[in-house]
């Protein structure tokens, strides 16, 4: 079938979904041309399809392309940014990477050295898991392309900074912990938003503080109010290099059923995507989304909040590029 896609600036944009319907067709995301579809590329969406870390219910190896079909439905122009983030950055989809998923050290190195190839042309990555393993390796890509630690918002319902599951010292519940240890996160600039739930002990919160990390609860953004959240953000970040990492279960389960490790109390879809996009201007160096579950997804509502997530993350870099500030 022939792909009638929306061209601009001289950038292939998606499939045009006014000739070729949205449900047709491969589903690329926001359908997308691949990456082997164009010269170069300054935003690559990358699946990253491994669940080995997870300490609960699996299944986000299928996340990536579960949020991929959500995208259908997607469009060119996002009001809410008053950005054309496709027509003023050539965006294509570079696939999923291939990682080992019976040996998680293997895994680790080979995503970390994919996202080195990936920006080695100077374009932003935007990763789609997944569980929240693979942050660390993309971190780690990250400070190395930033040449020095990066700031970091990590949207989650959990800290993701213990120190070990059975031993393990790579799982979704360490990525933070490990980043603080190898010296890639600057640990004045790191937070944690929309966490909730029960822990292990007041320990987890005291190491977390040593760690550097501020916190930002769902309680907080329910009380404070998005605007306040945003401010307070802003102002630790400044404009150090910034890395968002989004665990869908940020959400309440009533936005994102679809995921490994539900936690009740959770912020709205509504909530998130504001707290994003109150990010503009700032120094976006990367991102991703990770534990999409769809085994455990409701008529794709789990994908289309992680497809939107992703979407105003491309719509941030894409901003920022065409700032002049990451070209």
């Amino acid at each position: 079938m022939e792909e009638i896609r929306i061209e601009a600036n001289g950038n292939i944009g998606p499939i045009d979904s006014s000739r070729i319907p949205r449900f047709a067709g491969a589903a690329t995301y926001a359908r997308l041309p691949r990456l082997d579809q164009v010269e170069t590329a300054g935003i690559k969406v990358v699946g990253v399809p491994f669940d080995a870390g997870v300490s609960y219910r699996p299944g986000a190896r299928f996340g990536s392309n579960h949020v991929r079909e959500s995208s259908r439905l997607l469009r060119p122009y996002n009001p809410a940014l008053d950005i054309s983030p496709f027509e003023n950055v050539q965006v294509a989809d570079a696939g999923d990477m291939a990682v080992n998923p019976f040996n998680i050290n293997e895994a680790i190195e080979t995503i970390q050295q994919n996202a080195l190839d990936l920006t080695a042309d100077g374009s932003s990555l935007m990763t789609i898991g997944g569980d929240h393993t693979i942050a660390l390796p993309l971190l780690r890509a990250a400070a190395e392309r930033a040449g020095e630690p990066v700031a970091m918002l990590h949207f989650d319902a959990h800290l993701d900074t213990w120190d070990t599951y059975f031993g393990a010292e790579y799982t979704h519940g360490t990525p933070f912990r490990r980043a603080v240890e190898e010296g890639i996160l600057d640990t004045e600039a790191i937070s944690h938003v929309g966490t909730r739930g029960p822990l292990y002990g007041k320990k987890d919160l005291e190491d977390d503080k040593r760690f550097g990390f501020g916190i930002v609860t769902s309680s907080d953004v329910y009380y404070q109010g998005v605007a306040e959240v945003v401010a307070k953000l802003r102002d630790r970040i400044g404009n150090r290099p910034l890395y968002i990492s989004v665990d869908i279960d940020v959400l309440d389960p009533a936005h994102a059923p679809g995921t490994g490790t539900p936690e009740a109390g959770g912020i709205t879809s509504r909530e998130l995507l504001e707290i994003l996009r109150g990010m503009r201007g700032m120094n976006l160096i990367g991102a991703d989304l990770v534990e999409v579950a769809p085994a455990y997804d409701h008529a794709e509502m789990t994908g289309v909040a992680g497809s939107h997530v992703a979407y105003d993350l491309v719509s941030l870099m894409a901003d920022k590029r065409t700032a002049g500030q990451g070209a």
